[in-house]
């Protein structure tokens, strides 16, 4: 049987054949960088669920619409940090969490567009953060819950380094850069912590 013209193309970007007649099937192909895609295929394209082996060592597991990550899935990346949640486009969109290999600590919440925004905490070994962000920052009133039973209410905001560095009488040249800076209000609960600026909890950078 000859091959229709989309098979043709499909054939020639790499994609398995499937004929007109089939609405979905099921194959691996592995690519010539060395990456491997393993599940359903619908029209030439990834579409419903797969595992896609990438060269750096990633990997995802979940689902596919029209060869691109949407709907729910789990992202390995090549230093083990893995995002498990839902998909849009090929970036992570809706409500998922991201485990920081290293550091052992997570975030729970929304993404919009591959980044954390509107509500969401980060949890870490003894304590968690809870708030809004905007722009992968924490940005608003949150508030730190400690597993010794106290709560350090408080807020993050944007400050200008030179602002930040006034404020806390260094001088020096002024810098044109945002800081993020937590500042605490109060603290409910057990009274075994107390608000400072020097124990305020402020998030690690590598966030």
């Amino acid at each position: 049987m000859l091959l229709q013209e989309e098979d043709v193309a499909a054939a020639l970007c790499g994609a398995p054949i499937f004929h007109a007649f089939t609405c979905l099937a099921q194959g691996t192909y592995r690519f010539k960088n060395g990456a491997r895609y393993v599940g359903d295929y619908r029209k030439n394209k990834k579409h419903g669920q797969g595992t896609f082996d990438y060269p750096d060592g990633s990997k995802y597991e979940g689902s596919w619409v029209k060869d691109q990550r949407q709907g729910h899935g789990v992202y390995t990346y090549p230093n083990g940090d893995t995002y498990a949640g839902e998909w849009l486009h090929h970036v992570r969109h809706g409500q998922g969490v991201y485990h920081y290999q290293q550091m052992g600590a997570q975030y729970r919440g929304n993404w919009l567009n591959g980044k954390m925004e509107a509500a969401g905490e980060y949890v870490y070994s003894n304590a968690r953060y809870k708030g809004n962000f905007v722009n992968n920052n924490p940005c608003g009133p949150g508030k730190y819950a400690f597993d010794i039973g106290c709560e350090q209410h408080g807020q993050y905001r944007q400050v200008e380094q030179a602002e930040q560095e006034r404020a806390e009488g260094k001088g020096g040249q002024l810098a044109s850069t945002t800081v993020l800076k937590w500042t605490p209000k109060c603290v409910t609960g057990p009274m075994l912590c107390t608000p400072s600026e020097d124990t305020s909890g402020a998030l690690d950078e590598n966030f």
